[in-house]
């Protein structure tokens, strides 16, 4: 069988190579309707890409190299997932690494990827190692100013910020915070901050719960301590899905109606927050934004070199999106004791 090229497409429909090559890449400097027509002649004629041959033309891996510092938590499972949808729009592989951050520069040093994605590693020391040694360009995913690589910033103080004034908007005085880790984390830190920060600029007294780790259990643990204490909260803030959905447990097992007696505002911008028992406000940029967002600047560093043109403070502005999680304080339980 007689394999179908690139130049045979480019006969076929009356165009010239370096057309239909752009129209495979989905370039947008083809015209839609001649991109349809390019598209759908490879198919019929049943054309495969020779990636190999690709590669050595274009000096491209086609590649993104992601640096994943855990699968643990359901909201960066989803971010990642939908990084991967986006990518793959722009005819972009994943590789995904779970090593230590150096481990893994080293590691796409060799397969050599069109740019790297770095998630912020709790341990703060992966600061001080930098820059990496690698000139495939970088893109950071934490808090901008951090590095001297381009970052993705989502305003995470800024959230919970929105957290606090909808909250008090609604008449709600005794306001916690459900987030605080025994370690340190820059971007839970940043969180608390704000919380306490804006709490003190109403004059009311911050509530920060401590937690051991940012999973469901750990919420529903944290959460049946503060809302069993003699004089518990009208509402809490939740650092993130998975402690909501423990705090929901919790209000559950002790017979607390929300939002009437208790209110509940989370971080984490994710649909399963509205597909829970119980619908919950959030705050944070959509999750699907971020990663369109992601992508987007992703393909413009692998498409440039690593110092052209790329803003080093990409801020992303969180929203909050009321459901039925919160009513106002009068409405409902003031904070009597249970």
């Amino acid at each position: 069988m007689m394999t179908v090229t690139i130049k045979d497409i480019a006969q076929q429909a009356g165009v010239s190579f370096s057309t239909v090559s752009k129209a495979l890449r989905n370039s947008p400097l083809v015209q839609e309707s001649t991109k349809r027509k390019i598209l759908l002649l490879a198919e019929e004629m049943g054309y495969r890409p020779n990636t190999a041959a690709q590669r050595l033309v274009s000096k491209k891996s086609w590649a993104i190299g992601v640096v994943w510092p855990s699968v643990e938590r359901v909201t960066p499972s989803i971010l990642i997932t939908l990084i991967n949808e986006e990518l793959e729009k722009y005819n972009y592989t994943t590789l995904l690494s779970m090593n230590k951050i150096e481990s893994a520069i080293d590691v796409f040093n060799r397969f050599q990827p069109d740019a790297i994605l770095i998630f912020y590693d709790r341990d703060q020391s992966f600061i001080e190692q930098m820059p990496y040694q690698t000139n495939i360009p970088i893109l950071y995913y934490g808090i901008s100013g951090l590095t001297p690589y381009p970052t993705i910033d989502v305003l995470r103080g800024k959230a919970i910020r929105l957290a606090v004034k909808h909250l008090t908007g609604l008449g709600h005085r005794r306001i916690a915070y459900l987030g605080d880790m025994a370690h340190s984390d820059l971007l839970q830190k940043e969180k608390i901050a704000a919380y306490e920060e804006e709490m003190k600029s109403l004059d009311l007294l911050p509530g920060i719960v401590p937690i051991q780790s940012m999973e469901s259990h750990d919420g529903y643990v944290a959460a049946i301590k503060l809302l069993a204490s003699g004089k518990r909260p009208t509402a809490i803030i939740s650092g993130s899905y998975d402690l909501t959905r423990g705090i929901i447990r919790a209000a559950a097992e002790l017979k607390l109606d929300i939002p009437k007696q208790l209110s509940i505002v989370s971080y984490d911008h994710i649909p399963q927050m509205a597909e829970l028992e119980l619908p919950i406000t959030t705050v944070g940029v959509e999750v699907a934004e971020i990663a369109r967002r992601t992508a987007e600047l992703l393909v413009q560093l692998a498409s440039k070199e690593p110092d052209a043109g790329i803003d080093d403070h990409i801020r992303l502005e969180p929203v909050l999106t009321e459901r039925a999680s919160t009513c106002r304080a009068d409405e409902g339980d003031m904070g009597s004791e249970t």
